[in-house]
């Protein structure tokens, strides 16, 4: 049997899991992924629609498809406005932001995808210093 990894939004009225195997784990540096997540990219795990089912909320889910996009969509909660997987327009796959996710799924990202597309203002993290809290206030 696979592991069952879930995941939830912040306010916790919707909850979901997912099993078997990922299709790809990916950060996307697209304009839409960045728009929606907030941040310079978005770290997106795929799954197939089989392996993916709501626990609870699923009516609490909402979806936004961009009208110019052929595969793009997005979900979010309608309490809290968090992302949320979402089925592409493919129905092909389910995109989970991995931000979303209550555990450690056991797969790391394997590529980053639309780069070039990227942030102008992205820096590398890796190069950033690192601080497990907020930084100490300078004087």
């Amino acid at each position: 049997m696979s592991k069952k990894t879930g995941g939830s939004c912040l306010c916790g009225k919707v909850r979901y899991e997912f099993e078997g195997p990922v299709a790809v784990f990916q950060y996307c540096h697209c304009s839409r992924c960045r728009k929606t997540s907030g941040a310079a990219f978005s770290p997106n795990i795929i799954v197939s629609p089989e392996n993916f089912r709501w626990l609870a909320g699923e009516q609490q889910v909402g979806r936004f498809e961009h009208p110019d996009a052929k595969h793009f969509a997005t979900g979010f909660c309608k309490n809290c406005g968090s992302n949320l997987p979402w089925r592409s327009q493919s129905g092909r796959g389910v995109i989970i932001p991995a931000g979303t996710l209550d555990e450690d799924p056991g797969v790391r990202p394997v590529q980053n995808i639309y780069y070039g597309s990227g942030a102008p203002w992205r820096e590398a993290v890796d190069d950033l210093p690192r601080h497990d809290e907020l930084p100490p206030r300078k004087s």
